[in-house]
């Protein structure tokens, strides 16, 4: 699924960007000139606007036209005067003035304003005068209550408006329409419009969404109308590189006077210029049809009860609207395809002779212009499709070309599931079920569109381009289905386990897991279930992390077990909605605003490397970097990557944290014994031989040792080699410790990610007109240049009240009780009383499972009584990796109000922009303050600073092994600075606050 993006977006369909630029004139407004009597009888049956409507809308065309209605020539020239009218239709009789005498006013005024004539009977236009077409009247048509004549007239006024720029634009095919009988022009017209409206809809692939449907409609043929011989012979002539069927009458004038052998002498005309157009005669004397078959063409007698049956059979076996029937040069059938996926089928198999012949009579090129697929038809024209002699060469070309078609065709498109056509290989983004997809899926769908766009020259993303993993999504109305259909109705004292329980023991609807068994049949590689809530994700709500991922090796031997697993993954995947971590987040942010699931399952890429299926490389990317240093600058951004599965990261393990402008500046890295310290020392991977059971408490991730993996090639080709004896690391791939320095991607440049990280931002930020934050895997090519980036998901980060007003004076930087350099957030906080701290005395990083627990504790007691708290305590908060800092989860905190990270001699992490617990920090307006205690420790002004003293002058209302809780009688007064990125906490009995700002 390879796609080049420019490098802003603009448009979501380029590949539908020729179809925007057709019927470039739409008739919007028309003008009604009738007597009350005329507009009686024609709106008999309903008011004639809304008859328009009803037709438009019962062939799903875009927007009708709005219809204005006078009653006299007079106020029809006034009405022109004030308002711009895109087509007239008048009756013949009015008061004041004849039509024509209308007509030839409103041609002085406006020459290009077409006239339509519109007569009750043959009696109203027996008298025309013989000129009436070129000074006054365009079009001369017979009402007989047939509400589609109407859209028929307006359909042609635009087609002969378009004609012109659609056919130089897309090749769009032209139908030539010669008749000089109002009244049969009138029966005809529209019955070839219903056909060629009708047809093109019904083969319109169902992959393709609604929007879409309709903007390839705009490229259905055009039908042009003539009356004479030479006004026919003029447009075939003028479109003869596009005219795909002529259809004729057989009397109307040549030379100026009527011609009963007219028709015959056109159709001859254009069978020897052309011997392989379609070709049909309409007349109502059956002795034409002996004429129409020497010539040889489709006769239909106008006086036949099925004519209009007649018609429809001549579009679906002439003009490719039917299945495409591959026959030998005899005209015997070899093979019959009613789409576009048995066509590529077919193509492989017939006989060479057989593709020859529709070749060189453009057979392929027609049928696929017929389905608007107008790039395909104009490289399979017998112009461009090269020497049919070397028919070996056309058969692999035509393939090809389908196949690439059917390919791009779903580029940036989600479109509907079906187990009878779905094709992994092609259909890389399906949705099953109806309703919303959820936010993760949304944001997905929404990278899926932003890249589908030619690359600009000087991009790196040219020569690079992204990807997007093979992907289903379940919309939310399975998971509305499953808890209706299972009656799931859950106390809030259930725990997580017990829930989970509940969910596996329900059953998915039937229709669900029957697509699910189709997907499944498809899928030869592992899979990722990943939660897609309606609330996840979102501008100013992220949930990020919040819910359940599964990961399945699927390569059990039986399939029903492999099915099974699935299931059971994304019916956990629903049940984690109710589990307490985004329940206690839901409280915290939005009260109790209902959620509803939608699921992604997702091809999990990577590869097999000694029984570990995982990428080479996954990460995080923020397009907004908080905690700048040196020369970097907040735009420049942050990235975080490691070996392995993303969980790595996003959960606040070790990993590399770096600048893509800056790849080089490593401050993790800067000596040997940083290096040493700071690697990735684990990874996570799918363990591939115990994929006959679905591990709830892993979620099937098992975590690997690097050293053991020394031999991987991900390993092996992102690590350097320490050398003990040198206590030196040296970039080379030999005997020794391997050091996850990443430097052949970083300081090498083997592959540019840092520059394509630092572009996709740039897109991002720019379509989603706020800071992003990407997540994104790599997978090794044969060599670091040929690796694939993939993009597996974009949020909005969320920065808060940055256009507050907010501060910090001097001198509450000098009696502030905590003060940081780098703090995240923006704002002035109060009512604040109560503290949560770890006791810096004793504590022992070894405990900090521990002590998350205590914190647990602490948290529920204050939930029961409603206070919020100030939460202090070292190393990284959240993080899954408990030698980094203490390893909370959500619900262990949930009533928080603000958070200190402190970072000593003991706990050194840098911090962890990438992880889920820090965006949701930054959704909820949480201020995070980093303070760093040794920098401190010698510094006291514009330094970090936390007064410990201060703290034990409090009397604890709980003293535990590890932590305190202390209350105060008055409130802290916390303010942050996010232009700057500090922040104090001020004690408000110590400090005058100089700032007059209100409560944010």
């Amino acid at each position: 699924m390879t796609v080049h993006p420019a490098t802003l977006p603009t448009a979501f369909d380029p590949h539908f960007k020729v179809f925007h630029e057709l019927m470039a004139f739409k008739v919007q407004e028309i003008l009604l000139v009738s007597s009350l009597y005329d507009a009686f009888v024609m709106e008999e049956d309903g008011n004639i606007t809304t008859k328009i409507i009803h037709e438009y809308h019962g062939l799903n065309l875009s927007k009708a036209p709005k219809v204005t209605r006078v009653s006299t020539g007079e106020e029809a020239l006034e009405a022109l005067e004030h308002k711009l009218f895109d087509l007239v239709v008048t009756m013949p009789y009015l008061s004041g003035m004849d039509a024509f005498d209308l007509g030839r006013k409103i041609k002085e005024k406006r020459p290009d304003l077409k006239v339509v004539l519109l007569a009750h009977n043959l009696r109203a236009i027996q008298s025309l005068p013989e000129d009436y077409a070129r000074n006054a009247i365009d079009n001369i048509f017979l009402w007989c209550c047939e509400d589609d004549l109407l859209l028929a007239i307006i359909k042609n006024v635009e087609d002969h408006a378009n004609v012109i720029n659609d056919t130089a634009l897309a090749m769009v095919r032209v139908i030539v329409y010669v008749e000089d009988s109002p009244e049969y022009r009138s029966l005809f017209l529209p019955a070839i419009y219903r056909e060629v409206v009708q047809q093109t809809q019904s083969v319109l692939d169902e992959s393709i969404n609604e929007r879409h449907r309709l903007l390839r409609m705009r490229a259905r043929p055009r039908i042009l109308m003539a009356s004479t011989y030479e006004e026919a012979q003029a447009l075939y002539e003028l479109y003869e590189p596009y005219v795909f069927a002529i259809i004729s009458d057989a009397r109307f004038p040549r030379d100026g006077k009527v011609d009963p052998r007219a028709g015959e002498a056109l159709l001859t005309y254009i069978r020897k210029k052309n011997p392989n157009i379609p070709l049909l005669m309409l007349s109502s004397e059956w002795t034409n049809k002996s004429r129409a078959e020497q010539i040889p063409a489709v006769f239909i007698s106008k006086q036949s009860m099925d004519s209009y049956r007649q018609l429809h059979r001549f579009f679906l076996t002439y003009l490719g609207f039917g299945d495409f029937v591959f026959r030998m040069p005899d005209g015997s059938p070899v093979s019959n395809a009613t789409n576009i996926v048995e066509f590529e089928e077919a193509l492989k198999t017939v006989p060479d002779a057989s593709l020859q012949y529709h070749a060189v009579r453009n057979h392929f090129s027609n049928w696929m212009m017929a389905r608007s697929e107008i790039g395909l038809a104009r490289s399979l024209h017998r112009d461009f499709i090269g020497d049919v002699d070397r028919i070996g060469d056309i058969r692999d070309d035509i393939i090809r070309k389908v196949r690439s078609l059917r390919k791009l065709r779903q580029q940036g498109v989600v479109t509907r599931f079906d187990p009878d056509s779905y094709d992994i290989d092609v259909n890389e983004f399906v949705k099953i079920g109806d309703g919303p997809i959820g936010g993760k899926a949304r944001g997905l769908a929404f990278i899926w569109g932003l890249f589908q766009r030619p690359s600009l020259k000087g991009s790196v993303l040219a020569d690079y381009p992204v990807s997007i993993p093979k992907t289903v999504v379940i919309a939310a109305n399975g998971f509305d289905h499953f808890i209706n259909q299972n009656q799931l109705v859950l106390p809030s004292t259930v725990s997580d386990e017990q829930i989970a329980d509940l969910f596996v023991d329900a059953q998915l609807p039937s229709w669900l897991r029957q697509d699910l068994e189709s997907f499944l049949k498809k899928c030869d590689f592992p899979l990722s279930v990943r939660s897609s809530s309606l609330l996840e994700d979102g501008h100013f709500r992220p949930y990020a992390g919040l819910y359940s991922t599964y990961f399945l090796a699927n390569n059990h031997p039986d399939f029903t077990e492999r099915l099974a697993q699935l299931e059971c993954a994304v019916k956990l995947v629903y049940a984690s909605t109710w589990f307490e971590s985004p329940q206690a987040f839901t409280r915290n942010g939005s009260g109790n605003r209902e959620d509803s699931m939608g699921v992604i399952i997702q091809q999990l890429i990577g590869r097999n490397y000694n029984g570990k299926w995982y990428p080479a490389l996954s990460g995080v990317a923020q397009s907004h970097n908080y905690y700048p240093v040196q020369d970097m600058k907040p735009t420049d951004g942050i990235a975080h990557i490691a070996v392995g599965i993303g969980k790595t990261v996003v959960e606040g393990e070790r990993n590399l944290r770096f600048s893509p402008a800056h790849p080089q500046k490593l401050i993790q890295f800067s000596t040997v014994d940083d290096m040493l310290e700071n690697c990735q020392r684990q990874f996570y991977g799918v363990d591939m031989s115990t994929g006959d059971c679905l591990n709830r408490e892993n979620a099937n991730l098992v975590r690997y040792d690097v050293q053991h993996a020394a031999g991987d090639d991900p390993v092996r080709l992102l690590s350097s080699t320490y050398i003990p004896e040198e206590h030196r690391i040296r970039d080379l791939d030999m005997a020794g410790v391997k050091i996850l320095t990443f430097s052949q991607i970083l300081k090498y440049s083997s592959f540019p990610l840092p520059q394509m990280l630092s572009e996709i931002l740039d897109i991002g930020r720019s379509g989603m007109g706020s800071e992003v934050e990407i997540e994104f895997v790599v997978q090794l090519g044969k060599t670091l240049a040929e690796s694939q980036f993939y993009l597996l998901q974009i949020r909005p980060m969320v920065s808060g009240g940055e256009r507050a007003d907010v501060a910090i004076h001097p001198n509450e930087v000098e009696q502030a009780v905590i003060y940081s350099t780098q703090c995240l957030g923006h704002g002035r906080l109060t009512e604040l009383f109560d503290i949560i701290f770890v006791r810096p005395e004793g504590f022992d990083p070894a405990a900090t499972k521990e002590i998350a627990r205590e914190i647990g504790m602490l948290n529920r007691k204050l939930v029961t009584e409603g206070r919020q708290f100030l939460l202090v305590g070292p190393g990284r908060w959240g993080t899954s990796d408990h030698w980094l800092g203490i390893p909370v989860q959500w619900s262990d905190i949930s009533n928080v109000k603000a958070i200190v990270e402190l970072r000593s001699r003991l706990l050194r992490a840098d911090p962890s922009q990438g992880s889920h617990f820090f965006q949701n920090i930054t959704s909820l307006g949480i201020p995070y303050l980093t303070v760093d205690e040794e920098n401190g420790r010698h510094h006291r002004n514009g330094h970090d600073r936390i007064d410990w003293e201060w703290f034990g002058g409090f009397k604890p209302v709980y003293d535990g092994k590890w932590t305190r809780l202390i209350r105060l009688d008055r409130s802290l007064t916390i303010k942050c600075e996010g232009s700057a990125s500090r922040g104090v906490i001020l004690d408000r009995e110590a400090v005058t606050d100089h700032s007059s700002q209100t409560e944010d």
